[in-house]
């Protein structure tokens, strides 16, 4: 719009040629300027607003010349000031400033100028001399709201948020619909970690000015963060610009931030369809299609950003976790160190890095790398629960119960979180079994909340039960091992079997399980309301947890009950938490009378055993007692190092220490690294036991694994977190396990195993009697010769291996408990 000229004076052409100026009819202005130059052809001021004209029709260049034959004709600071507009509108922001200058010299009392000259010098990176410009405008006017808003520009540029802020205020005071003024307030008062505040002046400006595509932006990012996911996407889309590039990739960020991947690529291809070679367009494309696990076009995409822009460190974040999704993970180190080295501060950098260096069997490096990621981001949840996952997998389980807590102040809805520590605590029984209990609940709890659970009715086809299985270790697995031999022997005129598979990967162990399933469904990729959806169309009857709090589990699929009965069995050995698992299935070993309160579920004892063991297909002989060829005893444990707490190594030594020149086998897979081995080596010999007194061996295939017991005399169980399937197969190699009894279901785990095989003998009452037997046994050669000689027929012929009499007491189960079920339904 014109500015006036002073040297108007009464009605005149010129007035209704700038009436019709101000009003946007463009062409009925033009004919009255272009009579006012055809009559007086150095009119100035028709010269003025002609020029003002042609650049507003986008004629920048005739406008220019014409706006420069005004100021040679008549100079003044109005028209040095609109000279200075024009120039700023084309860019030529030199230009613009020293006109600007020239208006406030020839009119130093023109605040508009002194305004303009602000504005012009915080563009051109001067925040100070701008900050003195606009003060100059208010001072020449005191009431002049944007002079305030452009002085707040310059504080906040130069770091002054309170005084920014104030600057602010005073302008909406003077002008409340200034919708600029709140979104550049709700800007300072984010920076000063006000949320509420700031999202209430982003609001308040969207809803002055519904067009301003910045305030729009800006409340959309705080809502996200503010866990306002919903509002943030309407409020970002009604911003959205469809040619804009910069948008789409913006909402694209914004709906991966809420985990909408698909629809986030959506937009993240719409900004490389409008503009190609955008380098962090790609890098986020690679981001979003990482977390899809569509690994291989994660690399591509990341690879692709690093052509154009080597140096963009969210590039090499992204390509290194990508790398490590497919296992790949010394080429992921090299990418995720390259983006700490661009990026210092990237906290996920850090953070994946830990990840790939403990896959790499690094764990120093990893945990250094973890707690940089902590120091970059203290209250990020995410960084505590990998602390929690690195400290679980080195064996400090009291550790990675302490960090999971720590994730869960910061984030009580952090699944991982939950599911670690209730893990972490019940496999170090570190606290009671009702502090377990009181976390796994609140687990429930948690995970129920987030869902609208399924109704069923009593109706029952005639025929079969319909019995789910949900599992991510339908492969080579413990939970496997114990289920391959009963899965053949289910009567099909009884139960009718699914499999629900959580994890991806297949072996020769998922082609023999198959065939056994009326039903398999791979469900890893879905939704827990989806799979919930899944199991409850297919009519299932009863459905299975095979895994409790370990990985690829799904309880929150269970927490929607989308079969009228569930339960947990096999896969852990402690309570879900979950309300909506009906039982857990054990036997009296391990499901004890009086220990009914550590369970959210109701507990249903299985006849004999809660286990049944399929014998390796391998036939590998049983060799002689070790010691009649070594003269020394050697004791072992192949179990997970993790296992082995302190109390676990002082009791051993005790045992080393009563049995003269008596050796340790300790085998995992762990003490392939070197500092593992140190400190086992370092933990035994604090209690005087010499590192030539241990055997330390790594991984192996299985059979070398099971080969390994025919140089054990003598098994030692761990505690509380016993033996399972290791177990069962010494006992296989004829090796006996001397175990000790425990206080919950976890700790009952060896109990149960070696009173089904026969061996109640070797159950010790406590750390005295775990002594003595181990003392009394190894004095004994010829009993435990003549044992070892005999034992896989014994395991053999006990409920441990009897798969049949196994399979009739499950269907047993099955039926009882949906009989319950209907019973239960009917009298409701």
């Amino acid at each position: 719009m014109p500015t006036e000229s002073t040297l108007l004076d009464g009605p005149s052409l010129l007035e209704t040629a700038l009436a019709h100026h101000r009003v946007g009819q463009l062409g009925e202005a033009r004919v009255l300027y272009g009579q006012i130059l055809q009559s007086e052809p150095g009119h100035p001021d028709a010269l003025h607003f002609l020029g003002l004209l042609a650049c507003q029709m986008g004629q920048h260049d005739a406008g220019l010349a014409l706006i420069e034959q005004s100021i040679d004709s008549h100079p003044n600071g109005i028209y040095y000031n609109n000279f200075g507009n024009m120039l700023r509108e084309k860019g030529r922001l030199v230009e613009a400033i020293e006109a600007y200058r020239r208006a406030v010299a020839l009119d130093p009392g023109y605040p508009e100028a002194h305004n303009n000259l602000g504005n012009a010098l915080r563009e051109a990176n001067q925040p100070d001399a701008a900050m003195r410009s606009c003060a100059q405008a208010i001072a020449l006017n005191p009431d002049y709201a944007e002079a305030y808003n452009n002085l707040a520009n310059a504080l906040q540029d130069l770091g002054d948020l309170e005084a920014a802020s104030q600057s602010y205020s005073r302008a909406i005071e003077l002008h409340p619909d200034y919708a600029e003024a709140h979104n550049n307030l709700g800007n300072v008062l984010r920076a000063q970690n006000l949320p509420d505040a700031a999202i209430a002046s982003y609001r308040r400006a969207v809803a002055l000015k519904p067009g301003l595509r910045t305030a729009h932006f800006n409340l959309s990012v705080l809502l996200n963060a503010n866990g306002q996911q919903d509002e943030a996407i309407r409020s970002l889309r009604t911003s959205l610009d469809p040619d804009d590039a910069n948008a789409h990739n913006n909402f694209g960020i914004l709906l991966r931030d809420i985990c909408d991947f698909e629809s986030a690529l959506t937009h993240f291809d719409k900004a490389l369809a409008l503009k190609p070679d955008f380098a962090e367009a790609h890098c986020n494309r690679g981001n979003a299609l990482r977390r899809l696990n569509r690994f291989e076009e994660a690399v591509h995409s990341s690879l692709r950003a690093l052509e154009l822009d080597p140096a963009l460190a969210e590039a090499h974040n992204v390509l290194g976790s990508a790398y490590l999704g497919l296992s790949q993970h010394e080429t992921a180190v090299l990418h995720l160190r390259r983006a700490t080295e661009l990026d210092p501060a990237n906290s996920d950098a850090h953070h994946h890095l830990a990840w790939a260096y403990f896959a790499l069997g690094e764990p120093g490096e990893a945990m250094e790398s973890c707690r940089a990621a902590l120091l970059l981001a203290p209250g990020d949840a995410r960084m505590f629960l990998t602390l929690g996952d690195i400290l679980r997998g080195l064996g400090d389980l009291v550790g990675g119960s302490a960090a999971y807590r720590q994730a869960l102040e910061i984030n009580p809805g952090l699944e991982g979180a939950h599911q670690g520590l209730i893990f972490s605590s019940a496999s170090a029984a570190c606290e009671p079994p009702e502090t377990l209990v009181l976390d796994a609940r609140r687990y429930g709890e948690y995970v129920t909340g987030q869902v609208r659970q399924f109704q069923h009715t009593t109706q029952r086809n005639m025929g079969p039960l319909r019995i789910g299985f949900v599992s991510g270790d339908l492969r080579e697995h413990p939970v496997a091992v114990f289920l391959e031999s009963v899965l053949a022997q289910l009567d099909p005129a009884r139960v009718e079997l699914f499999a629900y598979a959580t994890h991806p990967d297949e072996d020769a162990m998922t082609a023999r399980l198959k065939p056994q399933f009326a039903r398999w469904s791979q469900v890893s990729g879905m939704t827990d309301e989806t799979m919930a959806h899944r199991i409850y169309d297919d009519d299932i009857h009863i459905l299975l947890d095979l895994a409790g709090h370990t990985s690829h589990n799904r309880l929150g699929v269970f927490a929607w009950k989308p079969a009228p009965v569930q339960a947990s069995w096999l896969g852990f050995f402690a309570t879900t938490g979950v309300e909506a698992v009906d039982y857990i299935l054990g036997d009296r070993h391990v499901l004890r009378l009086g220990e009914e309160s550590h369970f959210v579920e109701k507990l249903w004892r299985l006849p004999d055993s809660y286990l049944c063991f399929t014998p390796p297909q391998t036939e590998i002989a049983v060799g002689p007692l070790p010691m009649l060829a070594n003269g020394v005893v050697t004791f072992g444990c192949l179990n997970n190092i993790g296992k082995i707490g302190d109390e676990v190594v002082a009791l051993w030594s005790r045992v080393l220490h009563a049995v003269p020149g008596s050796r340790l086998l300790l085998k995992a897979s762990q003490l392939d690294q070197a500092i593992l081995r140190g400190d086992v080596i370092m933990r035994f010999a604090r209690r005087g036991i010499d590192a030539a007194r241990l055997i330390l061996a790594g991984r192996s295939s299985r059979d070398a694994h099971l080969n390994a017991f025919n140089q054990i005399d003598i098994a030692l169980d761990p505690f509380p977190y016993p033996g399972g399937t290791t177990s069962v197969e010494g006992l296989w190699m004829g090796v006996p396990v001397l175990t000790r009894q425990g206080d919950r279901f976890l700790s009952h785990v060896g109990e149960s195993i070696v009173n089904t095989a026969g061996l109640p003998d070797w159950v010790a009452r406590d750390n005295d009697d775990y002594v003595e037997k181990a003392v009394a046994f190894s004095s004994d050669p010829a009993r435990l010769a003549s044992l070892r000689a005999g034992l896989r027929q014994q395991l053999v012929a006990s409920p441990l291996c009897d798969a049949p009499r196994f399979a009739r007491n499950l269907e047993d189960a099955f039926e009882d408990m949906w009989n319950a079920f209907a019973a239960t339904a009917v009298a409701t």
